[in-house]
């Protein structure tokens, strides 16, 4: 496959109390064309962090940003502003946590649709109105012709979901970045957000990454899924074998903590402690205070990201198919 996407030992850092804490430590992933990527991981991991700086929309005082990320064949950390903005919105599109604070709320769903294609194209406006109202028909927005003309205030969380994506799909991008793209969504909704983005990816034949806490979300739409924690890399996998035979012991904690049907009343799994604060990082391997196998050399050493025969990638000494030092 080829590759569209690679992220080469991402470093991110953020100026806190006097010195500067890391939020992304030595990343590295690749996303190939065609292919739909998952980034799971708790709060506090880095997920967001890392799609930002794929987007260079991190701030420029109090951070600091190194290594690469390689897209088509470009640094993109490397290229002047008026270069990135080429890209950024026209190449790879982003649908944002929250639409409410993502859309703007003195322009109409139709103007900031269109806002996208006369600064990425060379439509007229008129042109551009009819490709943001195609976009919302696209969307599964009912009646858009009347919604062309709403503000996000008038819509509810789906609506202005749908609204976000059609935002994205504007310049037809290569790459999608959908960073918990149904958040504070009911069930219902989120199944029709989800679906709408799986019919958007076959039919346009673009690459996404999926960023998100919800492991059922990622088991049936991602090709593979990259397991982060406090800014690492811990495993990463086809889903099916990701979920079937798990390698890193914090991918065990996540996929054990899921709820089963039939499974009998109690309490769910849980794993134990929380993700440690960025000034305050453990010695070894980073998992290591909340992880029930760690050894003496886990808190000594911290395990490089290690690639396997199958090609799964591993973060940890002792899992499985990983040399024995």
């Amino acid at each position: 496959m080829d590759e569209l996407l690679k992220i080469k030992d991402l470093h991110v850092e953020f100026q806190s109390g006097g010195r500067f804490l890391p939020a992304i430590d030595g990343l590295s992933l690749e996303v190939h064309k065609h292919e739909a990527v998952g980034i799971v991981g708790e709060s506090g991991s880095g997920k967001s962090v890392t799609s930002l700086a794929v987007m260079r929309l991190l701030p420029e005082e109090g951070c600091r940003v190194s290594g690469e990320i390689d897209f088509e064949g470009r640094d993109l950390l490397q290229l002047p502003e008026k270069e990135m903005e080429n890209v950024r919105g026209n190449r790879i599109a982003m649908i944002f946590q929250e639409p409410m604070t993502s859309l703007n709320p003195v322009q109409t769903c139709g103007r900031q649709i269109a806002e996208s294609i006369l600064l990425h194209t060379k439509a007229t406006k008129k042109e551009a109105g009819d490709r943001a109202l195609e976009l919302l028909r696209l969307c599964g927005i009912p009646n858009p012709e009347q919604r062309m003309k709403e503000y996000p205030h008038q819509m509810s969380g789906g609506m202005r979901q749908r609204v976000m994506i059609a935002v994205a799909l504007a310049c037809d991008p290569v790459l999608l970045i959908a960073d918990e793209p149904t958040t504070a969504l009911d069930v219902t909704i989120q199944a029709q957000i989800m679906q709408l983005l799986r019919d958007i990816r076959a039919e346009k034949d673009m690459s996404v990454i999926l960023i998100t806490h919800d492991l059922g979300i990622v088991s049936d739409f991602c090709d593979r899924v990259a397991v982060v924690y406090t800014g690492e890399v811990m495993e990463i996998a086809p889903t099916r074998q990701l979920f079937s035979e798990p390698l890193h012991p914090y991918t065990e904690g996540l996929i054990s903590a899921l709820p089963q049907l039939g499974q009998a009343k109690g309490k769910l799994p849980t794993i134990e402690g929380v993700v440690p604060d960025a000034g305050e990082m453990p010695e070894g391997c980073r998992f290591n205070p909340r992880c029930k196998y760690a050894t003496d050399k886990c808190r000594a050493e911290n395990p490089p990201l290690t690639e396997l025969p199958d090609g799964r990638c591993v973060r940890c000494f002792y899992a499985k198919g990983v040399e024995k030092a």
